[in-house]
């Protein structure tokens, strides 16, 4: 590991304000940061501890939905009761990750921001567009079992590998940030993420020092069921080889609001609006469930050894909808 400056933040405005340097990073549980930097993936030169900063609350928001802080841990998260009973989807999807000891310490903000699991971006020896620009993908045309047949680029094939930010995708979560300049913004998840593009090393749209403060959740969908549904290589501490969070409400015999995303499959969390809009208005069935998975595969392109993941997205999607809309197997 590579010496470091420290800093501890005692507002998020200094914190900011000390994150925009060159080379600063912010460190909150350091899940990923710290074996990044362990490895000289990530060679800070200064650290911005944010860990005191009094952003660690779960409020209610005067529309009825959620704020939850930055600094809330996955754990408390997964555990609080409006959390499990409104968003039951957000509190399966952190319980499927890590272990319970890495989601006492890993934060809401820093599972946003993890940087990719891809083999060859951990091994500092294989070319890696995202950590030099310009070198090249090992993993095209290497073993691919972990990496995505959606938004990838030929510069980039690897998949993002958050369970809790495929939950928020499907709840239209909101990610609100505090700039250099001390400019507020609001962002909604899907807008957060970058696709690697020709540009794989740049993988969110936040500024130099843009610290995330919380995150928002509507009001929960009334009367919706929701699922989070995740296929791994192992039963726990195992990042997702296909994952999926629905949400689907019925009106009589057809469903009336539908909200997939996916995990495992892309760069980023990934939603297709067209499949959702192909499921509004149906009446539920295999062969509804088939074509709109048709929709969602229309682009998608195996790299030899996750060609598996194209089928097996597809029967973990019809097998999703089945158990949202009750219908028999």
């Amino acid at each position: 590991m590579r010496s470091f400056d420290y800093s501890r933040a005692q507002t998020p405005q200094e914190a900011a304000r000390l994150a925009g340097e060159a080379g600063a990073r912010f460190i909150a549980g350091g899940t990923n940061l710290l074996d990044l930097m362990k490895l000289e993936i990530e060679t800070p030169r200064r650290l911005v501890d944010i860990s005191r900063l009094s952003l660690d609350v779960i409020a209610a928001t005067p529309a009825g939905g959620l704020s939850i802080g930055a600094m809330v841990t996955n754990s408390d998260l997964a555990a609080n009761g409006r959390v499990r009973e409104a968003y039951p989807a957000l509190a399966r999807a952190i319980l499927a990750g890590a272990s319970a000891q890495i989601r006492n310490k890993a934060t809401t903000g820093g599972n946003l921001l993890q940087r990719t699991r891809c083999f060859y971006f951990y091994d500092a020896a294989s070319p890696c567009n995202k950590r030099n620009p310009g070198s090249g993908c090992s993993a095209i045309g290497g073993f691919t079992r972990i990496h995505a047949i959606l938004g990838a680029s030929d510069q980039c094939i690897a998949t993002h590998p958050s369970d809790m930010a495929v939950a928020l995708l499907a709840l239209d979560a909101s990610v609100v940030t505090l700039k250099v300049d001390g400019g507020v913004r609001r962002l909604p998840l899907a807008e957060l993420y970058r696709l690697p593009g020709e540009t794989p090393h740049l993988e969110t749209v936040l500024e130099a020092g843009e610290l995330i403060t919380h995150v928002e959740l509507p009001p929960a969908p009334a009367g919706a069921r929701q699922i989070y549904r995740k296929v791994r290589d192992r039963a726990s501490y195992a990042f997702a080889i296909v994952s999926i969070a629905g949400i689907v409400s019925m009106q009589g015999a057809r469903i009336a609001t539908v909200a997939l995303a996916l995990g495992g499959v892309a760069p980023k969390p990934w939603r297709d609006e067209r499949v959702e809009q192909a499921l509004i208005g149906a009446v539920p069935a295999t062969e509804t469930f088939e074509a709109a998975a048709g929709i969602l595969l229309a682009d998608a392109r195996g790299q030899g050894s996750n060609d598996f993941k194209i089928p097996l997205v597809r029967r973990a999607l019809v097998a999703s909808l089945r158990d949202l809309t009750g219908v028999a197997s």
